[in-house]
């Protein structure tokens, strides 16, 4: 009676899981196409005028999103405004960031030597419109008039437009800065010599890999979680992620040093499409590999160290592209590269420490420990407090996770239901795999399918 009992719970759970991972990969997929992009500012000083170059997603400023408060343009009030600016033709688009410069010049903060100097607009190049659920990137030029003798310059702008990643040009040692929304650079010198130490920039990197895990490296998220969920064992998992680091650090390294243009360069050619159109798919694909051999395996086979190797390559190429959009600072390249892989690593092992910590007292449980009161007493309270903050939806949550609050405690609240379910049929055989893991791991592999049809969908209907 317990065991078709057992097996009916089990089914329930599934159905229920699966309904949520639909909602779940429709808000995921959405988040994808409609990413917040850092923008890009080359400084140059040309005939007593320092001068900024701007590669920026101008819709975003011309609707007047906030670039803080969200990763996910569709998620701002101005989506609607922002969509049709996508739409603009680019002599339309400029012609909407020129009437929006008085604004945006107000909300710049520009000194030399202490004092503040005014900006004005020069110029502005917009790309073709494209496919419109791509971030359309422009350009536009600002400069403002230098007082004579003028040693140094500082940079800011307000923090609705973002983080501002700033570059010095034409000096030796330059200045390199990734500026977080709102922030002054610090006072940099116009001949050069500002340009930060090797340990300088890997700490300044680090939470930079760190932030494109937690919270914005969704696909990566599942992909660790993924590994995790094979089994709730120390040395399988050692064995996957360290894998996983070595191949993602590999084919980091050769990306960002350009070792691998010329696959691009062959694709675009060849099939008229970018290189990274490709990789997103199979990362995709990745995720929903992993989280399928969870479910008929229980331990690592054979063939799933190489696999997981060879998607960790893929998984490199992806963080790749990522620091492909702000670049890295040409004098301490390697440092702002292991410290951007250094972040990365710190935001995986983050994920697998929350996940371990959620599911641990059902594992013990399962594994035998007689602490069923505690347990359910634990599961209760997380339950309960992931519930009443989803349904507060506190605005300070949402800041820091650049998503709504569900997105990331609602699978986190399915998992506590899991556990107590594991807990409850603690008594047969391999419950905590039954209803935790196999679960979960239909709920990633959903996930990943729906992203490999949509990205393979979005890549061919882009060619």
């Amino acid at each position: 009676m317990k065991t078709s009992f057992l097996i009916a719970a089990k089914v329930a759970f599934l159905r229920a899981l699966s309904s949520a991972a639909l909602i779940w990969i429709t808000t995921l997929s959405t988040a994808q196409a409609h990413e917040v992009i850092p923008s890009i500012g080359d400084m140059r000083v040309v005939d007593g005028e320092v001068t900024f170059e701007i590669r920026a997603n101008l819709e975003s400023f011309v609707a007047g999103i906030n670039l803080t408060e969200t990763a996910d343009t569709n998620e701002s009030a101005q989506a609607a405004t922002y969509d049709e600016l996508r739409a603009l033709s680019p002599d339309a688009l400029a012609a909407q960031f020129e009437a929006f410069w008085p604004e945006m010049a107000e909300n710049i903060t520009l000194r030399a030597d202490g004092e503040p100097i005014a900006p004005q607009l020069r110029d502005v190049t917009v790309e073709p419109t494209g496919n419109v659920d791509i971030v359309r990137f422009s350009t536009f030029t600002f400069a403002a008039a230098l007082p004579d003798g003028a040693e140094t310059v500082q940079i800011g702008w307000a923090p609705e437009f973002g983080v501002l990643v700033l570059r010095q040009m034409g000096v030796p040692e330059p200045y390199d800065g990734y500026l977080e929304a709102g922030a002054v650079s610090d006072p940099i010198p116009l001949a050069g010599g500002g340009q930060a130490t090797g340990w300088q920039t890997f700490f300044d990197y680090i939470p930079v890999g760190f932030d494109h895990i937690v919270p914005k490296g969704l696909d990566h998220i599942l992909f660790v979680l993924g590994l995790f969920f094979l089994a709730a064992r120390f040395r399988p998992l050692l064995l996957q992620v360290s894998l996983f680091t070595l191949a993602h650090t590999i084919t980091l390294a050769l990306a960002a040093l350009g070792h691998t243009d010329f696959i691009d360069d062959f694709m675009q050619e060849s099939l008229g499409i970018a290189f990274i159109d490709v990789v997103e798919p199979l990362i995709a694909l990745s995720i929903a590999y992993v989280a399928i051999e969870n479910i008929f395996l229980k331990g690592i086979s054979p063939w799933r160290p190489f696999v997981i190797f060879i998607f960790g390559l893929l998984h490199g190429l992806g963080f790749a592209s990522v620091l492909s959009q702000f670049g890295l600072p040409e004098e301490t390249f390697v440092a702002a590269l292991i410290g951007f892989n250094v972040g990365v690593e710190v935001g995986q092992l983050a994920v697998i420490a929350v996940m371990f910590l959620c599911i641990w007292q059902a594992v013990r449980i399962d594994r035998g420990a007689n602490e069923v009161g505690q347990g359910f007493a634990i599961y209760g309270v997380l339950l309960i407090a992931a519930l009443a903050l989803i349904a507060l939806n506190p605005a300070a949550m949402r800041t820091a996770l650049e998503n709504e609050v569900w997105l990331f405690l609602g699978p986190l609240a399915a998992i506590f239901v899991l556990c107590m379910a594991s807990i409850h049929f603690r008594d047969h055989l391999e419950a905590y795999r039954r209803l935790v893991a196999v679960p979960a791991s239909v709920a990633i592999a959903a996930v990943g399918i729906y992203w490999f049809i949509e990205r393979t969908y979005g890549t061919i209907m882009g060619a």
